[in-house]
This record gives C-alpha cells, sequence and structure tokens, in this order.
C-alpha cells in the first residue's frame, strides 16, 4: 500500500539559499528516492520547507528518520500522513520554482503557517499546473 507524507521544517544555515544548495539536495534526493521507489516534490521558501513524499511505508519512515536527524532541518512537523490509492507525484524529486505563487493562491503568507488541508490543497495546485 502507498502513503504520502507532508512535512514542514525550518532551513538551517546556507540550506536552500543558493542555487547550489538546492541543486545538491536535489542530486542526492532524485538518486536516493529512485532507489527507495520514493516521489516527492520539494519547496524552499523564505527559511522554510515543505515537501510531499509518497511511496511505500516502510520506504517512507525510513526517510523520515534520516530527515529528523538531518542537521540541515529544524522543528520538523509532519503535516499529513495517510495511505493514498495512487500517487500524485510521479517524479522521484520535483522542486517546486514558485512557491510565492502558491502560498499567494492559497492565502497563507508562508510555509510555516500551513495546516495538513492547506498543504494538500497546494498539491491540488500544483498538480493543475
Amino acid at each position: 500500500m502507498l502513503h504520502r507524507v507532508i512535512y514542514a521544517s525550518e532551513a538551517v544555515g546556507a540550506t536552500g539559499a543558493s542555487t547550489l544548495s538546492i541543486a545538491q539536495i536535489l542530486g542526492v534526493s532524485e538518486r536516493n528516492n529512485r532507489r527507495d521507489h520514493v516521489s516527492g516534490c520539494l519547496m524552499f521558501h523564505d527559511g522554510h520547507i515543505l515537501q510531499v513524499l509518497e511511496g511505500a511505508r516502510a520506504d517512507l519512515d525510513r526517510l523520515m528518520r534520516r530527515i529528523l536527524v538531518d542537521p540541515r532541518h529544524a522543528g520538523v512537523r509532519v503535516l499529513s500522513d495517510m495511505p493514498i490509492a495512487e500517487r500524485r507525484m510521479q517524479e522521484p524529486m520535483f522542486l517546486c520554482g514558485d512557491p510565492a505563487s502558491l502560498l499567494e493562491r492559497t492565502g497563507l503568507p508562508c510555509i510555516s503557517c500551513l495546516t495538513a488541508t492547506e498543504a494538500e490543497a497546494m498539491l491540488e495546485i500544483r498538480k493543475a499546473a
């Protein structure tokens, strides 16, 4: 059975602050996610991270354990963790290129304000684009 986990965290240090740091994160994430059959979407905005992950329960649990101890994250909050019938994300890792626009469409000022419902709404908007 497939599951979806959506989490938000604070980016520590230079994480997500430069094109180079984002490229490094995406490269490693894509390689690991391909290996583990995980798909996902990643968003950086004003020092915060939002990520949607989809895959088998055991693979997501293993990945979340790594994220929880990753020094690039602080204050990890799981917004949603649920079984799903099918994937919405097909790519091993997709970078949301315009987080400000998505936040504006949901009426929220920042990622740290998101609830599970709002994160799901952002996912729907992103997939419809």
